[in-house]
């Protein structure tokens, strides 16, 4: 299959981790793919052609749209995957880091997807996935900034979907669980620290490596990303790993009690 058989997408983030993997894998299954990077990168040895885009920026955003459609003519896919993370107690954060999270987890979602929906709509047809996470279905302590922009993502995308439907545009979550990336690479840390805070706070810290060590690799959210691009009718939301459909599944269908006592006991927290 050639590279312009699938059509055309745009993936965020992709400079590496789970963007990159998703760039990759897409390119394999025969799409024309664009990735972004804050930096200037050069196109990887595959096929991923690299172009520079801040999602906190208007113009920026629209003028990687307006780059990818002056060479390619169109946007079939957009992966809006770009984001950030944040460990520390929620009142551990002051209000302009939480909304600096925000900029780039949740507008920068809206800032890609309000500057690609007019060419989806002049195409009649166009998918976009958004990278949401299994912590915008349960609590996440000490990263509860963080598990608020992944749940603002989940309602965000199913109640878009059900406005542009009928437009020939679907929009998808692909909810990853813990994944094997650089654990300092998009991590950012509280920046009004309490001292109440520092054993646990310390204590999440360890565990996050622990299991981001032991995590999903990138690759297996890449194959989930595929799918969910190329299924005829989408599912609303894929899960990807198996751990993520286990939390899926017992936030879904367990009594709350039982998920509550889980979560401490997962976290290391008294019960």
């Amino acid at each position: 299959m050639s590279n312009r058989e699938r059509g055309v997408a745009l993936v965020t983030g992709a400079s590496s981790g789970i963007g990159l993997a998703t760039a990759r894998a897409l390119q394999r299954n025969g799409y024309r793919v664009f990735g972004t990077s804050r930096k200037p990168m050069a196109d990887t040895s595959d096929g991923v052609t690299m172009l520079v885009c801040d999602v906190t920026d208007d113009r920026s955003v629209q003028n990687v749209v307006d780059d990818v459609v002056s060479r390619a003519g169109r946007i079939d896919l957009l992966v809006n995957n770009a984001g950030i993370g944040l460990l520390g107690g929620a009142e551990e954060s002051s209000a302009a880091q939480a909304k600096a999270l925000f900029d780039v987890n949740v507008f920068g979602v809206v800032r890609l997807t309000n500057a690609i929906l007019p060419v989806m709509r002049r195409q009649r047809k166009g998918r976009i996935i958004n990278l949401s996470s299994i912590l915008g279905l349960i609590p996440a302590p000490f990263n509860a900034l963080y598990a608020s922009t992944k749940h603002a993502i989940e309602g965000y995308s199913e109640s878009l979907d059900h406005e542009v439907r009928t437009q020939g545009i679907r929009v998808v979550l692909v909810e990853p669980g813990v994944t094997r990336t650089s654990f300092e690479e998009n991590l950012t840390r509280a920046d009004q620290p309490l001292a109440v805070y520092d054993t646990v706070r310390a204590d999440a810290e360890t565990l996050m490596r622990e299991i981001v060590e032991t995590g999903d690799a990138p690759e297996i959210v890449a194959d989930m990303v595929v799918k969910a691009a190329n299924a005829t009718a989408p599912k609303r939301r894929y899960t990807a790993g198996k751990a993520a459909g286990q939390v899926r599944f017992i936030r879904r269908f367990l009594p709350e009690s039982f998920v509550d006592k889980n979560l401490r006991k997962f976290n290391r927290l008294p019960a």
